[in-house]
């Protein structure tokens, strides 16, 4: 008997520290991708270590009506964390259930069906989040899913206008594609699909499930760009690798929410660690760290991998390196030539997802490795 669904890596990981893993062979990687973003603050931060072990002696788990310290206080913390007037928090378990409650709450405030997506959008993997996502190869299995979707060109404002109207219930976009291939957006444009859902009273739903929590170098993209949606999702690295999602919305959405719900919504021990991590990448300033380190690896990509690549793009440590020659291979030789864990991003991409508190020093270490397996 074996697992299925993953195909498994020949390396087998028993510890972590910071930005390093460790095999069962003793042998230390550089984490450059941070398992898809999910240790933000490094692996086994002392913080939310402590955090989580305390909550585990006191309270493994109580459901989410009854009250508990450290839930109540991460609802108010993600609150004041949110763009201004998204104050209304649900948690839940991961990123797509949180786009699954965004697009189900946005239904239920409008009381109509059309959603309205992005060509080459991931936003999850459940059947609903699944249609709002564009590649076949993830739904086809599945199908019929959610009906009521329609994609448009990402960046495309004049098609987003045309598609969003009197019968939308809402846009869900990623503020910057991340499965897709590290695609960016200009601020011109995300703020022109903010007056088009308001103009015509569809929710704006920002997924900043990879983009967030200080990765693309501020605590939200949404920040970034001066646009405030209806909904904002986040998991990934929210609580540092314990499974969380959250759901922030407006209070237009969060009053006609609809009836739903979640058994381990905000367990005690995933929101103290949740809260912990919150705190050291705010004390610690990771999400301006991101955007200065960011902003030397794409510099430094572009000058020393020059016409070896077709493009270097991203914004702070989201980073997607556009190569000539299939990812796959030079991912595995990165690996297990140069000990540096990275990921892809569609069949081209090099994608830099490293935890938030890599150095210039760690940044020019992969580099050399990217230089050597690109070139």
């Amino acid at each position: 008997m074996s697992g299925f669904v993953f195909s498994e890596k020949p390396i087998e990981i028993v510890s972590g520290d910071d930005v390093y893993l460790t095999d069962a062979n003793g042998t230390e990687y550089l984490d450059f991708g941070a398992s898809y973003a999910c240790v933000p603050v490094g692996h086994c931060h002392p913080e939310v270590v402590d955090a989580a072990t305390s909550q585990l002696e006191e309270l493994m788990y109580v459901q989410a009506s009854y009250p508990h310290a450290a839930r109540t206080a991460l609802y108010e913390q993600l609150a004041e964390t949110a763009p201004v007037d998204v104050d209304n928090v649900w948690l839940c378990n991961s990123g797509t259930e949180a786009n699954e409650a965004a697009l189900k709450f946005a239904r239920a405030a409008t009381g109509r069906e059309k959603i309205v997506a992005t060509r080459q959008g991931f936003h999850g993997r459940t059947m609903g989040a699944l249609a709002t996502t564009w590649k076949d190869k993830y739904k086809a299995p599945y199908e019929p899913l959610a009906g009521g979707v329609e994609f448009v060109p990402y960046g495309d404002v004049d098609a987003m206008r045309e598609a969003v109207d009197e019968e939308t219930a809402a846009v869900i976009l990623e503020p910057l594609q991340g499965e897709g291939g590290i695609n960016p957006v200009s601020t011109e444009y995300l703020q022109a699909v903010r007056v088009a859902t308001a103009t015509n009273g569809a929710a704006l739903i920002l997924d900043e499930i990879q983009t967030g929590v200080g990765r693309t170098g501020s605590l939200w993209a949404a920040d970034r760009h001066d646009v405030v949606p209806d909904v904002l999702t986040a998991a990934k690295g929210l609580g540092s690798g314990l499974p969380i999602g959250a759901t922030l919305c407006r209070d237009w959405i969060a009053e006609s929410h609809g009836d739903h719900g979640s058994t381990f919504s905000g367990g005690p021990v995933v929101a103290a660690a949740t809260g912990a991590t919150l705190d050291v990448i705010e004390r610690e300033g990771l999400a301006e760290h991101a955007a200065e380190v960011g902003a030397y690896i794409r510099e430094e990509a572009e000058r020393r991998l020059g016409d070896d690549v077709r493009d270097v793009r991203g914004a702070g440590l989201m980073i997607g390196i556009e190569v000539k020659r299939g990812s796959n291979r030079l991912l595995r030789d990165l690996a297990l030539e140069h000990q540096v864990l990275a990921l892809p991003a569609g069949r081209t991409v090099l994608r830099l997802l490293p935890p938030l508190t890599v150095t210039r020093e760690h940044a020019d270490e992969v580099l050399d490795a990217i230089e050597e397996v690109v070139g």
